[in-house]
């Protein structure tokens, strides 16, 4: 089966798992869908993930995390940059997901970083997903 878009799946895959309380959820591996599971992490919205090599493209197995009433940290994942309409954005014109309670992922020239992360770095890319 081809994949024309993989971040889609890897959000789609995230969306369901949340839906039915799972608590990991396995995602076929690319570096673009390691950036955003990292940033993911790093903004609290995930526990963890890992890869693991079943000896052809690979796995990211990601540990969703739930708070104390066993509601989801992540209430919605939306695409934003699709394969058919690039969305692009300088520094200046980063979206404020939820007035900053929420993330916007951007892919830039450093890597695949939040928007919080490529204010503080001056930098703009494309606007792959928020999260809140």
């Amino acid at each position: 089966m081809s994949l024309s878009d993989p971040i889609a799946d890897m959000l789609t895959r995230i969306r369901n798992a949340v839906r039915i309380d799972a608590e990991q959820v396995n995602v076929k591996a690319s570096s673009i869908c390691a950036g955003i599971a990292a940033v993911l992490k790093l903004e609290g919205y995930i526990e963890d993930f890992d890869r693991i090599d079943d000896g052809k493209q690979g796995v990211l197995r990601i540990t969703l995390k739930y708070d104390n009433q066993g509601r989801s940290v992540i209430d919605e994942i939306k695409r934003m940059s699709k394969p058919g309409r690039r969305t692009y954005s300088s520094v200046d014109d980063l979206p404020y997901v939820l007035n900053g309670m929420g993330t916007a992922i951007v892919s830039t020239s450093k890597g695949v970083m939040s928007d919080k992360s490529c204010r503080r770095e001056k930098v703009g890319g494309e606007i792959l997903c928020t999260v809140c």
